[in-house]
């Protein structure tokens, strides 16, 4: 009976996803945005299309089975490996490290490595550099194949415009968690499938995969009511839910952080990689801008390229006074310091010292990074996100950062060794 509820579990894997469990404990009140936070006006319109009146559903896809933990892939390493760390300006990272211990210092063996992070912020850099190695274990994260490179990209907080009623120009909803989903914790049935959930919604007496984004985005939608904000840009929010997070400017001129709330349960799918194998576009015009460029052109076929995309981000207004968007651990990312991960192969809040290269450059960027977050599109073991901060310049540092053959090492707390690492 066991193995049987579990293969048909595993028969709506499309619907398992990431357990998020957001950290609510207040945060000090950071000073308002400034104007830097603000995207200069945009000279075209926003990009529109007509509504979608009726649903026709796809071929179904097979779903790949998810997997436990991957630690022991982790190969315990030598300080000396991380090149470019005595040069790296751990102050900066030291207040990300801060805020991950918020969370992880109730864990152990993170406790006294949290305590000495504590005690030591604002010392000089010989002493951070003596914390790290003295409470810390490098362990170089490998691929299942043997290897140790991967790719890096990178993601951002975008800035969008937005309304709290839907207007001719305000036509596209911000859903909240629809109430009818229903999310498992499959770990807690069977520990096997790790931190994992299955999401789906009731049919009779039959759990059934959730709305697809082609059965959401309709006229007569699934989901209203459940409406939470409305924005003019039918590309920039559907890059907003790639991205997890965003900051919305109201036409009053308040703004508001808004953040990951749950996910359908549905594939992730790069609609960049699906224009790029339809020979629409290059690679290297497959970013933000190139697509909304393609959609201006193409308005007919967008929302059929939109919907190749089936997974579907649903948002929560987040408190006032965060210093950045929340990411998965629970507590505010930091710009340029923070990393999503595969929480699979690396443990959701722990330091990495990241080595690759600049954007669209072979300058090194090596830096101590923090993994306190992860995303439906960070699948792999050296395979991260780099948060490059909000607006502007950070959305064009994140749309052309490609980098591959780059190389991470996870700091583990002295007394964690994980099973099966050498």
């Amino acid at each position: 009976m066991r193995l049987l509820l579990l293969i048909s579990l595993l028969l709506l894997g499309g619907c398992v996803e990431k357990i998020v469990k957001p950290d609510t404990t207040p945060r000090p009140t950071p000073p308002t945005p400034t104007a830097c936070r603000c995207e200069p006006v945009e000279t075209l319109p926003p990009l529109q299309i007509p509504e979608v009146e009726r649903y026709v559903p796809p071929p179904a896809q097979p779903a790949e089975a998810p997997k436990g933990n991957e630690y022991g892939l982790l190969r315990k390493s030598d300080w000396s490996a991380l090149t470019g760390l005595e040069q790296d300006s751990l102050a900066a990272a030291w207040g990300a490290l801060q805020q991950s211990c918020s969370v992880l210092k109730k864990r152990d063996p993170w406790r006294t490595a949290c305590d000495a992070i504590a005690k030591s912020a604002g010392a000089d850099p010989a002493t951070l550099q003596g914390v790290l190695r003295a409470h810390f274990v490098p362990h170089q994260v490998m691929n299942p194949d043997g290897t140790d490179t991967g790719l890096i990209t990178g993601y951002y907080e975008p800035l969008l415009k937005g309304s709290r009623t839907r207007t001719e120009r305000y036509r596209y909803p911000l859903y909240a968690r629809p109430d009818d989903m229903v999310s498992i914790d499959l770990g807690s049935i069977y520990p096997e499938l790790g931190n994992r959930r299955l999401r789906g919604k009731l049919s009779g007496n039959k759990l059934t995969p959730y709305y697809s984004r082609a059965e959401i985005d309709v006229l007569q939608s699934p989901l209203v009511g459940k409406e939470l904000l409305w924005v003019d840009d039918v590309v920039d929010l559907f890059f907003l839910q790639i991205q997890g997070s965003g900051y919305i400017v109201l036409e009053n001129g308040d703004g508001l952080h808004v953040g990951y709330a749950d996910q359908n349960g549905q594939p992730y799918q790069s609609i960049g990689k699906v224009l790029i194998e339809r020979g629409e576009l290059t690679a290297d015009k497959a970013s933000m801008q190139g697509i909304k460029d393609w959609g201006r052109r193409n308005p007919d076929k967008l929302r059929e390229l939109l919907n190749t995309n089936p997974s579907y981000v649903f948002f929560r207004e987040l408190p006032h006074g965060l210093s950045g968007p929340l990411g998965a651990l629970g507590v505010p990312i930091a710009a340029e310091r923070s990393l999503a991960i595969d929480p699979r192969y690396i443990p959701l809040g722990a330091p990495v010292y990241l080595s690759t290269t600049h954007p669209n450059s072979n300058q090194p960027l090596q830096r101590l990074m923090v993994a306190q977050d992860t995303g439906g599109a960070i699948k792999g073991a050296v395979r991260a996100d780099f948060f490059w901060g909000a607006g502007v310049e950070a959305g064009q540092k994140a749309g052309a950062m490609k980098q591959r053959d780059s190389r991470m090492w996870v700091l583990l707390p002295q007394g964690w060794t994980p099973n099966g690492s050498k």
